[in-house]
């Protein structure tokens, strides 16, 4: 077996990273990480050569979280993929010409080309460079279904055997695929065996992966590594699994100013892609918080509450076995949450939109100031 292959099968407690979606917003993501990547390194007595691929074995990600989760996944210290989107921020975000912006807002180009510069033109998902199981989610547009692509050496698409192994498409074309926003890029095909001399090559439409049920991918990363069809079948249990979560901000626009008349074919367009991404993560947050014992996150809602550990009375939180244990991360974008994070300076709408590249530095803000005022390294006890 390869070093991935003794990775999946060895019998230590498991450990899952899982990053949203959220455009530049992925910042955020960032520097949530790169303070945990600090907090872990003095925890287990590591050196500054520790990295999180050292500790997570799966790491998962939709959209901006595909970027950063192939990046941890290469076992790039976060100091990097921080310098990756300082850099190159606002080149990702290249605006369209007039023509194409009645498509969509932004040119792929430059982001096409700082993914290949970064990964590799050469670099596939079956790479010896990935160090943990890697997945990122995608849309195929031709089949109109959710793509949760991995390089799991063990998954039915994955056989070497096949033409069309999965394992030998180019990784930056994925990243770029889950990334593909709609009216913000434009689709990536993906070309499937090798032309000419496969009967099975053909290529597919992907758009990105938030525009799926799996913005927040945490609890369909637990499903691939307990499904018998994907071959991981880890163990579960408080003390064998642990999924860390992390969003790139809750961003919910309440508006107690909208009228019935005003929810026109525009309004529609422009707001039902957010509040189903919203959503989505939101629901998966909170089955992942049913079923894993939580151990950090914040409250969801009024009633749900925040599900951390047991009741009051020493009672588990709901009436299922606990199959993991889980931490989630994520700040509120309001003003009211900025205000509690000590940054009342910001307006929220700056650090609230996909595309906000002007505002970098307040959304590292954000993510910096929630770091330090939540993320723990005795969250993680029981996962050394």
């Amino acid at each position: 077996m390869n070093a991935l292959q003794s990775r999946i099968r060895n019998d230590t407690p498991k450990k899952i990273l899982a990053c949203d979606g959220g455009g530049i917003r992925g910042l955020i993501t960032v520097e949530i990480l790169a303070a945990m990547e600090d907090a872990l390194r003095i925890k287990l007595g590591k050196g500054p050569d520790f990295v999180l691929a050292d500790y997570f074995d799966y790491v998962c990600g939709t959209s901006t979280g595909a970027v950063i989760a192939t990046c941890v996944s290469m076992g790039m210290p976060m100091a990097r993929v921080r310098t990756f989107y300082e850099a190159s921020g606002k080149q990702m975000f290249d605006k369209a010409s007039l023509l194409n912006r009645l498509r969509f807002k932004y040119n792929d180009e430059p982001l096409a080309v700082k993914l290949r510069t970064e990964l590799g033109p050469d670099t596939t998902l079956g790479s010896d460079k990935l160090r943990t199981v890697l997945m990122m989610v995608l849309r195929n547009a031709t089949t109109d279904s959710p793509w949760p692509l991995s390089n799991n050496p063990f998954a039915r698409y994955n056989a070497l055997s096949r033409d069309d192994c999965n394992l030998q498409l180019p990784l930056w074309q994925l990243v770029r695929a889950s990334t593909a926003a709609p009216t913000y890029f434009p689709p990536e095909v993906v070309n499937f065996g090798t032309p000419g001399q496969s009967s099975k090559s053909y290529s597919f439409i992907f758009v990105d992966g938030g525009v799926t049920a799996y913005n927040n991918p945490a609890f369909l990363a637990f499903q691939m590594v307990t499904a018998n069809p994907y071959q991981l079948n880890w163990k579960t249990g408080k003390q064998a699994l642990l999924i860390v979560s992390v969003g790139t901000g809750g961003s919910s626009l309440a508006n107690a100013e909208l009228s019935a008349g005003s929810m026109n074919l525009l309004y529609n367009a422009t707001s039902i892609p957010s509040a189903l991404m919203n959503a989505a993560s939101a629901g998966w947050d909170m089955a992942c918080r049913t079923v894993g014992e939580c151990v950090f996150g914040a409250p969801i809602d009024r009633e749900f509450g925040s599900m951390v550990g047991p009741t009051d009375e020493g009672l588990s939180n709901s009436s299922v076995p606990k199959l993991f244990s889980y931490l989630r991360y994520n700040p509120e974008l309001s003003a009211e949450g900025l205000a509690s994070l000590g940054l009342s300076s910001i307006n929220p709408a700056n650090v609230q939109q996909l595309d906000s590249v002007d505002h970098m530095d307040q959304i590292q803000q954000v993510g910096r100031a929630y770091a330090k005022a939540n993320l723990c390294a005795d969250h993680f006890d029981g996962f050394s």
